[in-house]
Parts: C-alpha cells; structure tokens; sequence
C-alpha cells in the first residue's frame, strides 16, 4: 500500500487543476488582479491536499497516530464496532492538517463498515458515534485487534477508503483519505500503554501514540 505520489495527495490533482486553470484563464482574459482570488484558492488547495512522506518509527508493537491533528480525547470507552472495552484515543483534524489517514499498525484488515450519519463538529465527543463514518477492524501482527474509524465532520462530507478486509497494511501505510476537517478515532485494547497526551500534536505514520 506504498502511496507513489507524495507532497500532493491524488485526490487534489481535479480540484488544483480546476483552480490554476481558472486563475489562468481570468488572467489571460481580464488581467492579474482579477484572477488573484483564484490563484489563492489554488494556494488552499495545495496546502490542503499536500501529502508529504514520512517516517516510521517503532516496531511491530509501535501504535502511530493514523492522521496529522491535535489529541482531543484519551479515555476508556466501548469499542461499538468489536463490542469491547477499550481505550480510545482521538486525533482531530483542521484544515490546515495533513488530511492522509495511515494505519496504526502493522497488520491485517479483517472487516470495514461504512456507516451514514450527521456532520457534527468532529471536535465534539457525539460525532464518533452520530456522524458519517468508516472503520478498519485491523488484527496487528501482535495479535491485538485495533479498530480505526475515520469520521466526517461539521465541513467534511467526503470519506475516502481504500482498503477492504484481507489487505495486509504496515504502520504508516496510507489508507485513506477525509476532505475539509475531521477526525480519527482509534480503538486500543485495555492492556495498550498509551504514550500520547492530552492536547498533544500529531502526525500521521511518524508520532507514536501507543504501545501494544
């Protein structure tokens, strides 16, 4: 799952297209001042889709934070998709993150669902369960299930995945991919040593935030 084409994304190329075509043509048909909003869209779109490469620390018992964003929980909870307590630990992302998802661990994708749902601001704790979302159930090398689910936000309104069950992923592998602010949300067995703090900032494939 090595992406090839790192510092733009592949999901920007249509709208960065779109966008310097545009600023091209108002420059070419009305002059540089009208086409400056544009050329600065084309800036958003680039900052926004820009996809950098990383690396990856660890071993094979090494959690890595499956996106770039800010810790806004670290708790036990349920696990609703394994029905299990768990601890979950979650990265929310702005706009101005890197929007990449990345698999926390090395291992297997034993089971994906897709669920519809609202687009709650993903900085609150109700949108991991009332918002559009995706989960991979990942069976690790190490034999823990860890389930990672991308949830859409107050902005978002498009989850890409590209994995399905019996995908084999290293740690850092990306997977996936959220447009315009949202968050990841990581479920951990009780029995993982949680290296990550509250408030803490992150980048997806290359900050640990668990040991298994």
């Amino acid at each position: 799952m090595n992406y090839p084409h790192p510092i733009v994304a592949r999901e920007g190329w249509p709208f960065l297209a779109v966008t310097v075509a545009a600023a091209l043509a108002l420059m070419w048909i009305a002059g540089v001042w009208w086409s400056v909003p544009f050329w600065l869209a084309a800036l958003f779109v680039l900052q926004f889709f820009r996809d950098p490469p990383r690396s990856i620390p660890g071993g094979e018992r090494t959690v890595v934070s499956p996106a770039d964003g800010r810790i806004v929980a670290i708790e036990s909870a349920r696990d609703p998709y394994l029905e299990r307590d768990a601890t979950k630990v979650s990265v929310f992302m702005n706009v101005f993150n890197v929007h990449s998802n990345r698999a926390p661990v090395d291992g297997e994708v034993r089971q994906v669902w897709y669920h519809a749902g609202s687009f709650f601001n993903a900085a609150l704790d109700k949108a991991s369960l009332e918002n559009e979302r995706n989960a991979l159930w990942m069976k690790a090398g190490t034999g823990d299930d860890v389930t990672c689910v991308q949830v859409a936000g107050l902005i978002a309104r498009r989850i890409l995945c590209y994995v399905r069950a019996g995908d084999k992923l290293a740690r850092g592998d990306r997977f996936g991919f959220i447009r315009f602010g949202s968050r990841v949300d990581v479920y951990l067995p009780v029995s993982a040593r949680v290296k990550a703090a509250l408030g803490d900032k992150v980048q997806g494939g290359s900050s640990i935030l668990a040991v298994l």
